[in-house]
């Protein structure tokens, strides 16, 4: 999938994958490609920017922790963050509500508008 389609929703993606316990940022790409079936390939030039400036907004917390024997920075949502991930969630339903809207196929019966 074309990052360039993901860039207004990579901070829902990455708060989602963070809700439940805290990640890498190698497993959180992981994470992202796991959940998507494959279809989200991430680079890592875009996701750890985007995990700092939402570190910055205050919704997630960090920290070294060693994994696998090397010591890698943990990514964990905080309160501010789940209640951002659950704002997320609503816009995307309106999006999609929206979107399906338009790209529903049209009845052919009726006048057309």
């Amino acid at each position: 999938m074309n990052t360039d389609a993901l860039r207004g929703h990579m901070d829902a993606l990455l708060l989602s994958v963070l809700e439940h316990e805290p990640l890498h940022g190698y497993a959180i790409i992981e994470a992202l490609q796991v959940r998507s079936g494959g279809a989200l390939s991430v680079p890592t030039g875009t996701v750890y920017p985007a995990l700092r400036r939402l570190e910055r907004l205050g919704y997630l917390t960090s920290e070294w922790a060693t994994v696998g024997g090397r010591k890698r920075r943990t990514y964990r949502l905080t309160g501010a963050g789940h209640t951002a991930l659950a704002g997320e969630r609503s816009a995307w339903r309106q999006f999609t509500d929206a979107i399906g809207g338009v790209l529903a196929p049209r009845s052919t019966e009726g006048p057309a508008r």
